[in-house]
């Protein structure tokens, strides 16, 4: 009976929010290279409201191919969410997400984390090359024509992605926007895609969100150590659940649950991801603690985010169907 009390609250909320919803068109001006609670507001928002705005890519180049900012990872925001306090929880939904100019650039190397040592020291050619891929929407594929590279060339679908989204970290830091966390950051997750919901801790009053560091597609782990770096065209909206705790960042899509442990050692970003996935089942969908530990040991999936990174993000999840009803 108080899981479907709660249920109906849920709807009520979300149906009251959506009245009062606006759709903001935000162009920004200035970018940052750090998540800090001193950035002053970029744009006041509510929950229910959609932003729709635009993304630099990782070098600060913008949709024009003008150099407008410098890297690593210049972010948009931060936004400041109306209503938001420390011990609630953020949701943002990526709703739209479209490469926006006709060039992407990549690294061509495998990182050193990526491989054995023996691997680097055998490489022939060591030179770092920044490779140039052509972005063609309409097919919707990026295209590398360098037969340097590759005779023949390669071409990849588009998948775009948002390699960082976060909020201000708690503590009154200021991390660098190379960096993932428990605020979220630069996970460089290859699904952080169009039609996720992510969850953020909120840290301080606001939350004050920032996004940036597009990317036409990633594989996932981010082994050369970039995506195909681009700008794009971003439209998210963002809710608030109140007085809900959690540690580190959670997804969900249409078909998972999932959450994103970062850390160095990988280890511990695997521990971090196992042991808030395990939290969000108990509180969430009713089971016990040894029933959460059961379940996981049988259903649990993992995904390696990112090995580039200064910290390392790993991606535990569970399929929805798996899961016991709310």
């Amino acid at each position: 009976m108080r899981l479907f009390t709660l249920a109906l609250m849920a709807m009520w909320l979300a149906a009251s929010s959506c009245i009062d919803a606006e759709t903001h068109r935000f162009m920004p001006e200035k970018f940052y290279n750090t998540y800090s609670f001193a950035h002053p507001p970029a744009l006041r928002i509510k929950p229910g409201d959609r932003v729709v705005t635009k993304t630099i890519d990782a070098a600060g180049t913008d949709w024009n191919g003008k150099s407008v900012a410098s890297g690593p990872n210049p972010q948009i925001g931060p936004f400041y969410v109306e209503g938001a306090e420390p011990g609630d929880v953020l949701v943002v939904t990526l709703e739209r997400l479209e490469t926006n100019r006709a060039m992407a650039y990549s690294s061509s190397l495998l990182a050193p984390y990526a491989v054995d040592p023996g691997a680097i020291a055998a490489r022939v050619d060591r030179e770092a090359k920044r490779l140039t891929w052509t972005i063609d929407r309409a097919r919707g594929v990026a295209r590398l024509d360098q037969a340097d590279v590759q005779p023949g060339g390669l071409e990849l679908p588009l998948r775009p992605m948002l390699g960082c989204v976060g909020v201000a970290p708690a503590r009154k830091e200021a991390i660098s926007t190379a960096a993932p966390g428990a605020f979220g950051g630069n996970m460089d997750y290859a699904s952080m895609g169009a039609g996720v919901k992510l969850m953020l801790p909120v840290n301080e009053p606001g939350a004050l969100l920032f996004l940036g560091d597009g990317h036409a597609r990633q594989g996932e782990g981010e082994v050369a150590g970039t995506g195909l770096e681009t700008s794009l065209d971003v439209e998210f909206s963002v809710e608030l659940v109140k007085k809900k705790a959690i540690g580190w960042p959670r997804l969900e899509t249409g078909t998972h649950v999932m959450v994103l442990g970062s850390a160095r050692p990988l280890l511990e970003a695997f521990q971090h991801a196992t042991t808030e996935l395990q939290r969000w089942l108990m509180a969430d969908y009713g089971l016990t603690e040894r029933g959460a530990q059961a379940l996981m040991g049988q259903a649990t999936e993992y995904e390696i985010a990112n090995v580039v990174d200064p910290n390392f993000t790993v991606v535990a999840k569970i399929r929805k169907a798996l899961l016991p009803r709310r």
